[in-house]
């Protein structure tokens, strides 16, 4: 008899729970309309915007690099290099100590080699990476560059 009597009490609740959901309890503020519940955002033909770096000229980058300092920060050093007019420059690895290297400019790519040092003791040869870049954030290869004088 118990249990016949729970199952009643369940329907009753059950039905007098539907009951309210139906109703407008809140009359003072309408409900939204059907049509805007779960609706998707409209389609558009143009393609979403996304910025990509610029790539720049042999002339813009060597223009760009001649005579400043720049704070770069790579995936595994960060330091501050300085681009000498005649193809040279000083590195300062940040931790590490300092070298002296050489560069070139191609179009959108930065050449460079590293000369032997405590911390760099074989150097590195000439290898150029991608170089791109807008209003003073620029990227050679996996390193950011910012002007730092």
């Amino acid at each position: 008899m118990k249990t016949k009597t729970q199952k009643i009490i369940l329907i009753a609740a059950a039905s007098a729970l539907s009951a309210c959901a139906n109703m407008n309890l809140f009359k003072d503020s309408a409900a939204p309309p059907s049509s805007s519940i779960n609706t998707p955002p409209a389609l558009t033909d143009e393609p979403p915007i996304t910025e990509t770096p610029t790539v720049l000229s042999a002339a813009q980058i060597k223009s760009l690099m001649t005579g400043k300092s720049w704070a770069w920060n790579g995936p595994k050093n960060s330091g501050v290099t300085l681009y000498a007019s005649d193809g040279t420059s000083l590195v300062q690895v940040n931790g590490k100590g300092t070298t002296s290297g050489k560069w070139i400019a191609k179009d959108g790519q930065l050449c460079e080699s590293f000369s032997p040092a405590a911390f760099l003791p074989q150097g590195v040869p000439m290898a150029c990476q991608t170089f791109s870049g807008t209003a003073g954030n620029y990227k050679v290869g996996q390193a950011t560059f910012k002007v730092a004088s």
